[in-house]
């Protein structure tokens, strides 16, 4: 498994992801996304949209504003407790934990004095899972007492130690906390003109399902698509773009007869697992984890995680949510505007359920980084050993997919590496390089990705018109013809 250190560097140094704000010491859990990143994200957001959207008929696209009156956020629970978290502070380190993400493992040792150990962790069994890991690594011989204990369900919180210092008696008892990142319209910063960034994407599309079906005639089931970003203050952050409070969603929101939501959600499931493999995620790094009753946010009847197995552990990538009617009566009632949908076979007014899948492209990308990037060994034209790392990203998201490298810098070779560089240009994202040899140019293809690298030689512009393709998986080169070349990538890179 790769270190998320080594994935960090890379990002870095290639132009993926930049620490925000960075030449003022930055900005804690925000990020920047430099060339690579913007096209990589880019290609995420459009294989999404093209899966979900373009190539079903019950779909339907929106983009709505960011800010959004106050009142929504009534209606839908957010400014009240359903959207705040319980916060928890040490005293001795000043680090601060979510008291439902803190979990607390009563351990009998074998040998030595039995302890309390302390963990972050998303749920009891990611905690348990991390616990072995954590024992495992240091060779203890251990019981466990009983299964992981959420810290707020502790009496005596003086007796647990901080997971981040390991001090005990220095943790503050759990208040809550809201998500939410206030600010004001208008001249005046008082209470008439204050509202908020939005927390999820969702609510603009259950506020505008009656425009959305009066403008499309749509009939149940059908579901409304929308990729945008979101804000969340929130008070746990960390490895890396994982935990954001600045980050993007692409949502939809699926809406059902009442009856059908369960057959819905596990069909939503499969459909998204599907894509995440489409992408070329390896399988046994997938997984689909229920949520406990305990887990369920107030508006869920039930909810499917799809997790990736991080050096972390598992963290979630994609949440299918049942909904059920929450959202749209929560507005109904609000608004006094009837949010419901005429049921022709049946004759009635009905509330449809909705299905939410839900995924962030933050973590999306991030996963797609651990599970391409890998090192190989290999043998350098001279005989030595060489380490290769190689991003195997599939075609489809890479953020170039053909580089062109002229054998040299000689000036016989620049006319048509460029009349080779527009002619690919108009096709496909490509980069230009002739620094260095021509062995350090196909590395630093590698290393971002790139699948096809096209070489252009003396024979190219002596002989015969023609190019070397290079494969980034195989390493394979080949001879094509200038005339040929556009078609010759198209078929490789699976885009004809």
């Amino acid at each position: 498994m790769n270190e998320l250190s080594t994935i960090v560097s890379l990002a870095k140094r290639r132009g993926f992801i930049f620490q925000s704000s960075e030449i003022y010491g930055g900005l804690a859990s925000t990020y920047d996304y430099g060339p690579l990143g913007v096209e990589m994200r880019r290609n995420i957001k459009d294989s999404w949209w093209k899966t979900f959207v373009h190539e079903r008929e019950d779909i339907v696209g929106l983009d709505s504003a960011i800010l959004m009156a106050p009142q929504v956020w009534d209606a839908s629970g957010h400014t009240s407790a359903g959207f705040a978290d319980p916060l928890v502070d040490c005293r001795s380190c000043r680090q601060r934990f979510r008291a439902d993400q803190f979990w607390c493992v009563s351990v009998l040792a074998v040998e030595g004095e039995n302890e309390t150990v302390s963990l972050i962790a998303a749920s009891a069994q990611e905690a348990l899972n991390l616990f072995y890991t954590i024992y495992k690594n240091k060779g203890n011989s251990f019981e466990i007492d009983s299964e992981p204990v959420p810290f707020s369900d502790i009496e005596d919180e003086t007796v647990i130690p901080c997971p981040a210092c390991n001090a005990t008696a220095s943790l503050t008892k759990p208040r809550m906390f809201n998500l939410m990142l206030k600010t004001f319209l208008g001249p005046l910063e008082d209470e008439a003109s204050q509202t908020y960034l939005r927390p999820e994407t969702a609510q603009g599309i259950f506020v505008n399902f009656q425009n959305v079906l009066n403008s499309t005639r749509r009939k149940l089931p059908f579901g409304i698509a929308q990729i945008g970003k979101a804000f969340r203050n929130e008070i746990t952050v960390g490895n890396f773009i994982f935990r954001t409070r600045e980050f993007e969603q692409m949502e939809i929101e699926y809406f059902v007869k009442p009856g059908s939501d369960e057959e819905w959600q596990e069909k939503w499931t499969q459909d998204c697992l599907s894509w995440f493999l489409s992408l070329g995620i390896a399988k046994g790094n997938l997984q689909i984890r229920e949520h406990d009753k305990s887990e369920l946010a107030h508006y869920a009847k039930g909810t499917y995680d799809i997790e990736y197995k991080f050096p972390w552990g598992w963290g979630e990538i994609q949440g299918i949510s049942n909904r059920t009617d929450y959202d749209l009566k929560s507005h109904s009632a609000a608004s006094g505007n009837n949010l419901s949908y005429f049921d022709e076979e049946t004759q009635k007014q009905i509330t449809p359920f909705v299905i939410e899948p839900s995924s962030g492209i933050d973590r999306t990308l991030l996963a797609l980084l651990f599970d391409a990037y890998c090192e190989e060994e290999s043998v350098s034209v001279d005989g030595k050993k060489d380490k290769r790392v190689v991003l195997k990203l599939n075609p489809v998201i890479a953020p170039v997919k053909v580089a062109v490298l002229p054998l040299s810098r000689n000036e016989k070779l620049l006319p048509k590496s460029r009349e080779v560089l527009a002619l690919l240009q108009k096709k496909f994202v490509v980069q230009y390089d002739d620094a260095q040899s021509i062995g350090r140019r196909y590395r630093r293809q590698d290393e971002i990705g790139t699948p096809l690298c096209v070489t252009i030689d003396f024979q190219t512009v002596e002989e015969d018109d023609a190019v070397t393709i290079r494969e980034r998986d195989t390493m394979n080169q080949s001879r094509v013809p200038t005339s040929d070349l556009i078609n010759e990538i198209s078929s490789r890179l699976f885009l004809q």
